[in-house]
Order: C-alpha cells, then structure tokens, then sequence
C-alpha cells in the first residue's frame, strides 16, 4: 500500500497554547483510520492543522501528502490536491445554493469547466443515495438545515469532490439510528466508487460499524496514547478513554 499521508513530530498552537505534541502518524492509499479520545484530547485540532486551518500554527514537525510537504500550504491549496475536511458544526452559508457551491468546489478542485447537465446528473444521484430530496439543491448551504441535513450536504460534498483522503470530524454527532445510516451509506459509496483514505475523528462508535477499520489512534491531551487496529476500538467500548491516560 502507497503511503498517501505522512505527519512526523506534528505540533501545532493556538493563540500561543500548544495543543498538539509531536504526533506522527502514516495513512496508506484506501485506508482507514479512526482517532479517537476524549472530548479536548486534540482529535478535531489535528483535522484542522492537517487541513491547513489558519486558526492554528505549527510549531514543529511535517506534513507529507502524495509525497509533497504540504506543512505551509493554504487550505485551498490541499483541497485541491486531494485533502477534504467535514465539519463537526458546518456554518450556513446564506446567498449560494448547495448547487452552485458543490458545483464551484469541484471546478476549483479540478481545475475545470463543468457542464451543467452533467453535474446535476452526478449530484442527483449523490442525493438519491443519501435520500435527500433534490429541492434541496436549490437551497441556501445549510441555511435552516437541520443537524441531520447538514451531515447529509458535508457527505454529499464528499461524493461530489472525490478526494483522495477526507477527513470526518464527529459525523455521527447528534445524528439519530437512521440517519446514521445513510450517512453511513454515503461513506461507504466514497469508498467503494473512488478507493480514497479516511480519517474518522470521533469519540463514539456507530458510524464505524459498516467501515472495515486499518489502525486506530486514541488522543490524549493533545499526543498519541495508543495505536492498534481494529480491536482497539473494541477496547475503547469495553473500558472507555481513562484506561489511556497518561500513557502519552
């Protein structure tokens, strides 16, 4: 398996206090990987400072995507090598549609003109998978969403986009059996259509029951505790977060 994603030593700060603490971690081509820790261990900083939020500012270490250090880029410029972030809390963003800002994002990504048509071919059947009535296309981003129908858009940026790797920050928050489903749904589609990696920061498990896991990461206070595979996760449920304190 190709190396796609390689951070080495990763420290970051924000307003001047050091959140992150040499982390180093490897994500293969189509991978899994799930981090998890307690709430303020550090999982969503380190999905933001890969993805290149100016919020935060590392202080030591790398971050190697497809072999490029990528540890100065702009987030736009990840994004456009292949780097996607969901957010826990997506904002709203009044006066563009799901449509044009889905439709924008690609050709930004792609460095191409999209034909109408064909676009809306591909976003219908993105939403029909995500059973999202297509009205929803030609509404404001999240503007009067609810938690659930948010997480169905960022799922839905994340079919149309393709990335090589994306990043899931809490999906599964505040999302009910079913709607956990179909987001489920939408990421195991990523998967299978494209063979792109995947971070899933989160704290609970549900949203893991249909991805077949390669390594787990637990956070804690802002380092890595433990790693394993599978089964860490498991221990997780059994034990909880507490067992791993002060291992980092």
């Amino acid at each position: 398996m190709s190396e796609l994603l390689k951070i080495e030593g990763l420290s970051a700060a924000a307003e001047d206090v050091e959140l992150l603490h040499g982390v180093s971690l490897t994500v293969g081509e189509g991978e899994t990987h799930v981090v998890m820790g307690h709430n303020g261990a550090g999982k969503s900083t380190l999905g933001s400072v890969i993805m290149g939020s100016p919020e935060y500012k590392v202080t030591d270490g790398k971050i190697i995507f497809g072999g490029e250090d990528i540890t100065s880029l702009s987030a736009d410029k990840r994004a456009r090598l292949g780097l996607f972030i969901s957010f826990q809390n997506p904002i709203e963003i009044p006066g563009i549609t799901v449509a044009e800002f889905l439709r924008n994002a690609l050709e930004q990504v792609t460095g191409k003109r999209i034909k109408l048509w064909d676009f809306k071919k591909k976003l219908y059947a993105a939403m029909e998978l995500l059973e999202m009535d297509k009205s929803y296309a030609d509404r404001d981003l999240n503007v009067g969403f609810s938690g659930g129908e948010k997480k169905k858009a960022e799922i839905l940026q994340l079919l149309i986009l393709a990335p090589k790797l994306a990043i899931l920050d809490e999906t599964d928050s505040g999302l009910d059996v079913d709607a956990v489903k179909t987001v489920s749904k939408g990421i195991e589609e990523y998967k299978r259509s494209t063979g792109g990696a995947l971070i899933v920061i989160t704290h609970n498990t549900r949203i893991l029951e249909a991805l077949t896991v390669d390594k787990t990461h637990i956070l804690s206070s802002g380092r890595i505790a433990a790693e394993g595979g599978a089964e860490l996760v498991n221990e997780v449920i059994e034990n909880g977060f507490e067992q791993f304190a002060g291992r980092e």
